[in-house]
């Protein structure tokens, strides 16, 4: 289901990005590390036509992904932007300067390697602005089939199981209608056990964000006994291989999220068998125009997926909710409410839980409203660039 109508393209006068420290409302352990604060990078896209906003959704250390804040703030402004600005690469002219489509982005970055989430980020502002200036939604456009998606909630690593089980209720009293827990060596079967034992049949899945290697399928395959939605992310994000292997022993769906960087990633995967579920993270895979590509192709391919999250902002749990609202996301996603992760957010009206679930937002772009003290009270750094 291709999307039907490309945004036009925006009159570009520059970029402005920012650094944010926002406070998390409690500490989030998986089996990289604990976040207290969520550093992110925000993009404004300066137009003629009005501003977009768009979100670099790294963290501050290389621990998820090669990518993190500084390294994505060093080769947005040294090389992505100007390229977007300047309308070539090298001696190569991508399009007229000044001048640019979200179509065109992804072309015109593809020569700088890598870098993916910089590129969603810069992508999704440009597509903002343009669908601002249409007035069009990001619903409208990627081909949004429902007007509110489910809402699944991603729980850490806990002091101990009693203490999961205690996290888990107040996430379910709250109106969540999927928990995930994470796991790593260790924190696994007995953590599962637990959450199991105590909540009976709710919908559960696990993520081990690449923690294990095939020596422990023994150990991953008693996980099998409790009727898991899925298993995230057990190897390491190039074992497509060993992930087929994995998921041969194991009865429980094996899900890719790391593994999965690209269209091209998602089709390798499906071919070996290496996973059965698919997350899709727009900012992991390059933007939200990827992520649509490989919706369509798992749709296709009878393959369910469905929307992870990164600790989001407004801006980027806007966007997600509209990803999620497409008909191949036939799981519970992590777009969450803003108040999982943050007391204050930076958009005026933060997402909020409805009877389990988040509502897509109908206005023109994103469809959310940036709070200017918020974003100032919040930014650390903040660099413009203009043609």
């Amino acid at each position: 289901m291709p999307i039907a109508r490309p945004a036009a393209s925006v009159a570009l006068e520059g970029f402005e990005l920012r650094v944010l420290h926002l406070p998390l409302v409690a500490p989030f352990t998986t089996s990289f590390g604990t976040e207290t604060v969520r550093e992110v990078i925000v993009v404004r896209a300066l137009t003629s036509g009005g501003d977009g906003w768009g979100e670099i959704v790294t963290q501050a250390d290389p621990l998820y992904s090669s990518e993190y804040t500084q390294g994505a703030w060093d080769v947005a402004l040294r090389f992505l932007v100007p390229a977007l600005l300047d309308g070539a690469v090298g001696d190569r002219a991508v399009r007229e300067p000044g001048l640019l489509a979200p179509d065109d982005v992804a072309g015109v970055l593809e020569p700088f390697k890598g870098h993916r989430m910089a590129k969603a980020g810069l992508e999704l502002a440009v597509l903002d602005a343009a669908l601002r200036a249409e007035g069009r939604s990001l619903g409208e456009y990627v081909g949004a089939v429902r007007d509110r998606v489910p809402s699944g909630v991603s729980v850490g690593i806990q002091r101990d199981p009693a203490a999961l089980v205690d996290t888990v209720r107040g996430y379910l009293d709250e109106g969540y209608v999927r928990i995930k827990i994470k796991i790593k060596p260790g924190r696994d079967v007995g953590d599962t056990a637990a959450v199991r034992d105590a909540f009976g049949t709710i919908p559960l899945q696990v993520d081990a964000n690449s923690a294990y290697t095939l020596a422990d399928a023994d150990t991953l395959a008693e996980l099998d006994r409790f009727d898991l939605l899925l298993i995230e992310q057990p190897l390491q994000e190039d074992d497509l291989v060993d992930h087929a292997t994995l998921a041969r022993r194991l009865r429980t769906p094996v899900c890719l999220d790391e593994s999965i960087v690209s269209d091209k990633a998602a089709a390798d995967a499906l071919a070996l068998g290496s996973a059965s579920v698919v997350n899709i993270k727009a900012g992991r895979v390059g933007g939200y125009l990827e992520a649509v590509r490989i919706h369509d192709r798992c749709l296709a391919a009878g393959v369910p997926v469905w929307c992870g999250g990164m600790l989001e902002t407004g801006i980027g749990r806007a966007a997600n909710a509209a990803l999620a609202a497409l008909p191949g996301f036939t799981l519970p996603g992590d777009v969450s409410a803003s108040s999982r992760f943050y007391t204050r957010d930076i958009v005026t009206e933060p997402a909020v839980l409805e009877d389990g679930h988040v509502r897509v937002p109908t206005g023109h772009g994103l469809g959310v409203e940036i709070d200017p003290v918020a974003l100032d009270d919040f930014t650390v750094a903040r660099e413009t660039l203009t043609r």
